[in-house]
């Protein structure tokens, strides 16, 4: 006879406890034993339980722990975090992890925790459990198309047709729907107090900039209008994804006849090496928007910039539109134009950058890509995997933050179709243009970096961190890969692993391996790569692009989501109720705004990079490596602390601690 203790540890989350008697099953090498627990409720804190059994006979090393979870007249169910086992004499303790939902009369078997390859255990019980495993995610992680041509998305139409370890815990939905009701309460008010007052000058912005607002947003507020803040946003701002040094003039920048100087300008910035271009060219053509019956408008900007050798990004000219053979030569704005005609350049230029920013660059690049990511992982990873256990912290939440927004977009009264100016179908087209742009390179910052030729700038914050977190989150992957691959023959000879590699390349992303993505694995480095850019995505790359939108977003008329006026086709006759007419309006103002406090906002229950509280791995080496990423980041956070202290405008978004563990918003 032997005694075992037994440790049930249930979820901290609102309704996660239980009553229900729980009955439980102890695997052994030899030998299985059935025990009766009863659990106890528990809301906000994560509960404990311990229990003593003695067992009549040898159970051998753990393998398995089976749990059923009994009810009478509610099925209550019960978020179970881990089980842990202490079993007699000098036998280790076993944990077994869960985290997920406990429900119904069936049996759910949770194997031992340690990470394990396929064919990899000479005991067939493990084979034969991933198997059924991911027989049975298969059936209920499947795959559905949003659009033709776009990443495929899991197959739920709406909130309540996800499995329930996808859907938002207790305080997070309420949060949620809390925020969604003070959000629309708040707008009704501005436009109420805005309906005595005139809508005809910019400072009638003022009027509805209150509620809770950033330090920086204030200062965007102050300083939307200076070509200095206008340069700075595309190294630091929301979009520092479009900038590019030059490397030749673009052809698009037909200049008309009197602007040699400019040429020579331009062409002597290009020489230095300190010329640089932001290029809309994605946006040409795409139908705008039609809200509430009013037309709305769409341009293409290129804005021409160079670098001082003080670090700033100053505008050197502004083209709207892109020359058409059967119209005039696009006029080129200029900072030296009179300073109506120049805002209006420069607002259209910041009108289509939300555009990209919103469609291209945080939807597709981040949350799209990471629900392909999140279903090729469970359809092709079991729990024993440790691709599996590396990954699965980075995708919660991530599922239904994505149905949400779907919805807005399909939605006739969505925001996005409401209030921005490639709603209403134009979003579409756009995204078809942004996924042939979406490459392997484009998605991994050294790559990335060096393509567009931002390595070794001082002021390009983002590049810098973003390289920093890059190298952190490489060696925290490397660190755990090759505690289970051995060798690139291993990984060449992992069937899950391949099979997920081409789930997310031939399937997920719609035959991507012509831009560049793999579609099997041939060594380690390669398969190291792959999982940096992954993490990457889903946790500092989210964080760079969303959270940022609050500061640089809040205040309208530094980012309109809509323009309802033509592009200018002339420099003349630019006056201030030109600007106003081109702005958004008081009801789009307003819905920009609630969209960009709900989206930038930090998480109440936001879990930091790296300091996810499941324990996937057993053992101690993976943990090792776990607190050295942790300390890494800590290096990181320390540094960024003490580099913004010295800057007017600290860049807060890749701080460490600012990453949410995965697109949870």
């Amino acid at each position: 006879m032997g005694r075992y203790r037994i440790h049930v540890a249930t979820g901290a989350w609102l309704f996660s406890g239980s009553f229900s008697p729980l009955q439980l099953w102890l695997v052994g090498e030899r030998g299985e034993a059935e025990l009766e627990l009863q659990l106890r409720s528990t809301r906000g804190q994560v509960l404990v339980e311990e229990f003593e059994q003695d067992v009549p006979q040898d159970l051998g090393p753990l393998q398995f722990v089976k749990l059923r979870k009994h009810h009478s007249l509610v099925d209550d169910a019960w978020f179970c975090d881990r089980i842990t086992v202490k079993g007699p004499g000098d036998l280790e303790e076993a944990a077994f992890p869960c985290y997920r939902w406990v429900q119904g009369e069936g049996v759910l078997t949770l194997p031992e925790g340690t990470a394990r390859l396929a064919g990899e255990s000479t005991l067939d019980k493990f084979q034969k459990h991933r198997e059924k495993e991911l027989k049975e995610r298969q059936l209920i992680y499947r795959w559905a198309t949003w659009k033709e041509g776009l990443p495929l998305t899991i197959a739920a139409d709406s909130v309540k047709d996800l499995p329930p370890d996808m859907k938002f815990h207790g305080e997070k939905s309420l949060d949620n729907e809390h925020r969604e009701k003070t959000g629309a309460l708040e707008m009704v008010f501005k436009r109420v107090y805005n309906l005595v007052n005139p809508w005809d000058s910019l400072e009638a912005f003022d009027q509805i900039f209150w509620g809770p607002k950033s330090t920086l947003s204030e200062k965007v507020h102050q300083r939307w209008q200076d070509d200095e803040l206008f340069g700075y946003q595309f190294l630091n701002g929301a979009n520092p994804m479009l900038l590019r040094r030059s490397t030749s003039l673009p052809s698009r920048l037909v200049l008309p006849s009197g602007m040699e100087e400019l040429r020579a300008q331009l062409e002597e910035e290009l020489q230095k090496g300190s010329l640089f271009e932001a290029d809309f060219i994605l946006l040409d053509g795409i139908p705008a928007n039609l809200i509430q019956g009013e037309q709305q408008y769409l341009a293409a900007p290129l804005v021409m910039l160079k670098m001082e050798p003080s670090g700033k990004l100053l505008p050197m000219a502004i083209q709207i539109q892109p020359p058409n053979p059967s119209s005039p030569i696009p006029p080129i704005f200029l900072p030296s134009d009179p300073p109506l005609t120049w805002l209006l350049a420069k607002t259209w230029v910041r009108s289509s950058d939300f555009q990209l920013q919103q469609l291209q660059y945080h939807v597709l690049n981040t949350h799209l890509l990471a629900e392909v990511i999140a279903v090729a992982t469970m359809r092709c990873l079991p729990g024993l995997h440790p691709v599996f256990k590396l990954l699965i912290p980075h995708t919660r939440y991530t599922m239904e933050v994505n149905i949400r927004a779907r919805t807005q977009f399909d939605s006739d009264s969505g925001i996005f179709n409401q209030a921005m100016s490639t709603g209403g179908g134009g979003y579409v087209q756009l995204f078809h243009r942004a996924m042939a742009k979406l490459t392997y390179r484009s998605l991994c910052p050294p790559e990335d970096l060096a393509d567009r030729g931002l390595l070794g700038i001082p002021s390009a914050l983002y590049a810098h961190d973003a390289l920093r977190l890059w190298e952190i989150i490489a060696r925290y992957v490397e660190g755990i890969i090759h505690l289970f691959y051995h060798g690139d023959d291993v990984v060449r000879g992992d069937p899950e692993l391949q099979a997920w590699c081409r789930e997310i390349t031939e399937v997920g992303l719609c035959q991507a391996q012509d831009r560049g993505f793999p579609v099997s694995f041939q060594s380690r480095a390669q398969l190291c790569h792959f999982l940096t850019m992954c993490i990457f995505r889903c946790t500092a790359q989210h964080a760079a692009v969303n959270f940022s939108q609050h500061d640089w977003f809040f205040w309208v008329p530094n980012a309109p989501c809509t323009m309802r006026m033509p592009p200018p086709t002339t420099k003349e006759d630019v006056t201030m109720a030109t600007v106003m007419g081109s702005l958004p309006d008081v009801r789009q103002s307003c819905l920009q705004m609630l969209l960009m406090r709900q989206l930038g906002r930090q998480q109440p229950d936001m879990v930091p990079l790296g300091y996810h509280t499941e324990e996937y791995f057993s053992g101690p080496e993976p943990k090792a490596i776990l607190r050295q990423f942790q300390a890494d980041l800590d290096n990181l956070e320390r540094e960024i602390v003490a580099r913004n202290e010295q800057l007017d405008i600290p860049y807060e978004y890749l701080k460490p601690s600012c990453i949410e563990n995965s697109v949870a918003v």
